[in-house]
Formats: structure tokens, sequence, C-alpha cells
């Protein structure tokens, strides 16, 4: 069986989200009010301004964490256990309703493109009291892989 190598590669920020937009398993971590963290797993998208966002409950910790203090990190993971991931850093907003209504929609077509009835989903977001947070990438880590040390490579 032959080896994989870890890897790490620094790209600029449009490869960046480049590699972002197609993948939306992430997961979301926020400080609680102790200041050790709270970690959620998410669906995410990447908006037409370069931002993660993410449709959630106004209920939820992680809004709660985020409106007493707007830093987050993100990890974005590939759909395959063993794919690329990268580490990113940002500021986030929660918009509550009715402002975040068609920020919603755009998070709808940054993870699945055309609802079939976009009133139905409308509506559906207000019934429900979803919000979204917004998170301005501050800084990232590079895109990595896991593996053996790249060092190990002549044994």
């Amino acid at each position: 069986m032959s080896r994989s190598y870890a890897t790490t590669d620094q790209v600029d920020r449009d490869a960046l989200l480049a590699f972002l937009r197609p993948r939306h398993r992430m997961v979301l971590v926020t400080r609680r009010r102790d200041g050790r963290p709270q970690v959620s797993p998410v669906a995410g998208g990447i908006d037409t301004t370069g931002h993660v966002v993410v449709a959630t409950y106004p209920q939820r910790a992680k809004v709660h964490n985020l409106r007493r203090d707007p830093n987050a990190t993100v990890m974005t993971l590939s759909d395959d256990w063993n794919g690329p991931w990268v580490q990113l850093d940002g500021t986030a907003v929660v918009l509550d309703l009715p402002e975040a209504l068609e920020p919603l929609v755009e998070y709808y077509r940054s993870i699945a493109g055309e609802h079939p009835d976009w009133q139905e989903y409308r509506e559906a977001m207000r019934t429900q009291g979803k919000c979204l947070v917004r998170i301005t990438i501050d800084r990232w880590g590079p895109i990595a892989t896991g593996g053996f040390p790249p060092n190990l490579a002549g044994d």
C-alpha cells in the first residue's frame, strides 16, 4: 500500500474562495462566556461577497456566543474524510429577520442552487424564524491534507 503524505498549501484569497465554494461541511467554533470553545457542525456556503454564511436559529448557543463575541473560527472539510481542509478565522455578524431574508436566499443558492419556489422558501424562513451568520474572513491557514509527515518520504 502506498503512503500518502501530508501537504500544506498556502493560497491567496481567490484560491481560498475557490476551494471553499463547493465545500459545505463546516465546523464553527465560537467562545462561551467563560472563554471555552463551543463547537458546532454546520452547513455553510460562500456568498457573492466572499463571506462564510450559515443559516441557523437565533436561540442556538453559537448565535448567543457570536452576539457577545463576534470572533469565529471555521474549519471547512471536504466531503471525503481524507480530503483537504482549511481553517479560517473571522468576524461574524448575525442578521435577524426581516433583514436576513434575502441573504438567506443567497445562502441557499450558494449551497444548493435554485429553489423550485422562492416564495415558499422565503415563507419557510419567516415561519421558522431563521437568522443568518455572516463571517468576514480575516485570516486563513494553508489548505491541508493529512498523512505521513513529508520528512518520512525517504523511509
